[in-house]
């Protein structure tokens, strides 16, 4: 059986508390690992929007299967943290006028949608639905998502609100990432996405339509030739239908030019979940993907593999 550091508490995974960083940091200097400058192999994990709102039960927007997913990604961090180089996450970064949530819509009758309402190109045509907000925009926003990106406007629950406690990394997951910081000399790497109003942004390289004159709103290169450095790139977190499936789908889309990154990706199957909709099957279209994605090259790995 492994062995984990004392502060960890598998049962506290998916509860909210005040992360031990002091606890996990000391714990992780005490233990015997060369720093990550000295690594001859680098190896960076990803963790996708690992944050409260996603994972917790009672998070705006949990994913089912979230916390298993987590308590399974921690335990492996846990078991080769003197193999990874570093570790990078996103943070899915809100406010409460975007045009993926119902202050932005409404209907003749003066009503926001509802949440997990799909907004068609043909609704706001016809009129069922109204732009509050940058009309113009909006209504071309449905029309390329739906051209470009293939996918249909969702109108979505409040979540990971920034300056609320749904934003914040799941504690248990906190502390694995600040005791790999202390082991292994090396800072973790936090990458905000989502806060652009106009658009969504599922994938950490770019948002769904591009939005020009927003310094965010294009292709993130820096993203990309940080990936390039490494080795090896495993891949966790939530949510395997959306902001982890639309990542890998970036990296796969720009490594056309840059093949060799779908060589080293490795997507922890086993640490991600689909998010559940009351009539839309996400999980059948994400392992559809998937599926296409592995005859591309792509590696799915499990918690119980061995890094090395």
């Amino acid at each position: 059986m492994a062995s984990y550091p004392d502060f960890y508490h598998p049962a506290r995974t998916g509860k909210f508390y005040t992360p031990d960083v002091a606890a996990a940091t000391r714990a992780g200097q005490a233990i015997a690992v060369r720093p990550a400058s000295e690594d001859d192999r680098r190896i960076l994990l990803l963790l996708v929007d690992t944050q409260v709102d996603f994972i917790h039960e009672d998070g705006a927007l949990a994913v089912p299967g979230a916390i298993a997913d987590t308590r399974r990604t921690i335990e492996w961090l846990y078991r080769n943290v003197g193999h990874l180089t570093a570790i990078a996450a996103s943070l899915d970064s809100h406010t409460p006028l975007q045009i993926f949530y119902p202050t932005w819509w409404i209907d003749a009758a003066g009503h926001h949608p509802d949440p997990y309402t799909a907004i068609t190109s043909d609704d706001v045509r016809g009129g069922r639905w109204r732009p509050l907000v940058e009309p113009d925009w909006s209504a071309e926003y449905v029309r390329k998502l739906e051209e470009q990106a293939r996918k249909t406007l969702m109108i979505w629950p409040y979540h990971t609100m920034i300056g609320t406690p749904g934003h914040a990394i799941t504690p248990a997951l906190y502390e694995a990432i600040a005791y790999h910081a202390a082991a292994r000399q090396t800072q973790p790497e936090f990458l905000y996405k989502g806060f652009i109003p106009q658009t969504e942004h599922y994938s950490i390289l770019e948002p769904e339509v591009k939005v020009p004159e927003h310094p965010m709103g294009g292709l993130n290169t820096g993203f990309l030739d940080m990936l390039i450095t490494y080795d090896l790139i495993f891949i966790a977190g939530q949510a395997k239908s959306h902001c982890v499936l639309e990542t890998v789908s970036s990296i796969m889309r720009y490594a056309r030019e840059q093949p060799e990154i779908v060589r080293r990706l490795r997507l922890l199957i086993d640490c991600t979940s689909s998010v559940a909709h009351p009539t839309i099957d996400f999980e059948a279209s994400a392992v559809r993907e998937i599926a296409r994605f592995e005859a591309r090259g792509l590696t799915l790995a499990r918690s119980t593999d061995s890094v090395v």
